[in-house]
């Protein structure tokens, strides 16, 4: 029964000891991974994707993730140009380009990124009044990126991008944005107010302007017609002046003197040319 219990024993610490081994073999690598494998010490290079064999105890695997990871840097005092301190937090993304260099060339790549993010930071806010910093985060991004992307390209490393998602300035500092943002917008008001009165104003005296030009344009085309009419009644005098004779102003002459007679008064105005008219009518019959 001892020696039964004792195979068993034995039969179980070789299965246990036959799947660690299989396991320190084989390793089945993802896609997004690769296998830095040492050898005796010495790097022979990145292993994978797919099934992987290792010599146990000879070959030293060490994993390395090929997906675009981000990374927080937490809130961090920085001084800015001008001398006024902020907390700034951001958010950096990574990507191994040579899972080998990131494994043989720098201990813990992650570490000694965050500490060059932040030391970078530092040195970048306090190049920038706080006025850029609060309105150009677009060019500290980039110029975060930029710097920290030189640095880490060496160990195998791309930074893809820099964010920064919080930028809290100091009490008396938020106040004095305040009352500058308030009175710029008094000011944005009255400029608006002023160019609507200036504006209704251009609108008033364009209207009269045109209200008179058609007012003095009107005028001018009714004393066209006045006169145009005047001239058409002269030309139709004219030409029924030119159709009467001598006999006809004689006869008129007669019928205005026949009204004086006709008169109740006892003054009788006989003009100098009735002698001239009566020698013409006479000398006719």
């Amino acid at each position: 029964m001892e020696l039964i219990v004792g195979g068993l024993c034995v039969g179980g610490v070789l299965i246990v000891a036959l799947g660690l081994l299989i396991m320190n073999v084989f390793r089945v690598v993802r896609e997004y991974e690769r296998l830095v494998v040492f050898r005796l010490g010495r790097c022979i290079g990145a292993k994978g994707p797919g099934l992987v064999v290792l010599i146990p105890f000879v070959d030293e695997p060490r994993k390395v993730d090929l997906r675009e990871q981000v990374r927080e840097i937490g809130h961090q005092v920085c001084i800015t140009n001008d001398n006024a301190p902020i907390n700034i937090d951001f958010l950096w993304y990574f990507k191994v380009l040579d899972a080998t260099s990131s494994v043989i060339q720098v201990g813990s790549f992650e570490q000694a990124a965050q500490g060059m993010a932040t030391t970078t930071l530092r040195s970048v806010i306090g190049g920038i009044p706080l006025d850029d910093v609060l309105s150009k985060r677009e060019h500290i991004n980039q110029v975060l990126r930029t710097r920290l992307d030189e640095v880490t390209e060496r160990w195998g490393v791309k930074v893809t991008n820099v964010e920064i998602r919080e930028i809290i300035a100091p009490r008396e500092v938020q106040d004095a944005m305040n009352r500058q943002m308030a009175a710029e917008r008094v000011r944005r008001a009255t400029v608006t107010e002023s160019e609507g009165t200036r504006d209704a104003a251009i609108n008033v005296a364009e209207g009269q302007k045109k209200k008179a030009i058609l007012e003095a344009e009107g005028d001018r085309q009714s004393n066209i017609l006045r006169a145009e009419g005047f001239a058409q009644a002269l030309q139709t005098i004219f030409k029924a002046a030119q159709g009467i004779d001598q006999k006809t102003m004689t006869l008129q002459y007669f019928d205005a003197l026949k009204a004086l007679g006709a008169s109740p008064s006892t003054k009788y105005i006989f003009p100098l040319e009735f002698t001239s008219m009566i020698e013409g009518v006479l000398s006719k019959k």
